[in-house]
């Protein structure tokens, strides 16, 4: 699986259980809620886009994901054979990926990085950056 696929996959799940939550299995064919919250529709709006760019077998295997997460909002296998159903449409579909980018929310909150100095790095995030004269990655 791509890190694109991943991180689109880390983003909708959020959205994908509140849906769940708020509409249960009818959540591919109910439509908007205004008394829901915005998480909830945006959820079943990216399961209502995915469900409509797939083949019509693979729109039944996603309904039938669907239900089983629905019936039991616990069930940990349940809510993970969803998420392989999106991730599949995701890995098959790069416009599919392109319209669910479009559709999350732009990230709250700015940040800044700055680094000055002789050698200095910066970073958004990092797993280890080891940096200097004669730097050592042995323990």
């Amino acid at each position: 699986m791509s890190a694109e696929v991943a991180e689109l996959m880390e983003q909708v799940s959020p959205y994908l259980t509140a849906a769940l939550g708020a509409y249960g299995g009818a959540v591919l064919t109910r439509s908007e809620d205004a008394t829901v919250d915005a998480s909830a529709n945006l959820g079943r709006h990216i399961l209502h886009t995915v469900w409509c760019r797939r083949s019509e077998v693979d729109q039944s295997a996603l309904e039938t994901a669907v239900h089983d997460a629905a019936e039991d909002t616990e069930d940990a296998d349940a809510a993970a054979a969803l998420r392989q159903q999106v991730k599949r449409a995701l890995r098959d579909d790069a416009g599919l990926r392109r319209e669910l980018i479009g559709l999350l929310p732009e990230p709250s909150g700015t940040v800044t990085i700055s680094a000055s100095g002789t050698r200095a790095i910066a970073a958004h995030s990092i797993g280890t950056a080891i940096t200097g004269d004669n730097a050592r990655t042995d323990k």
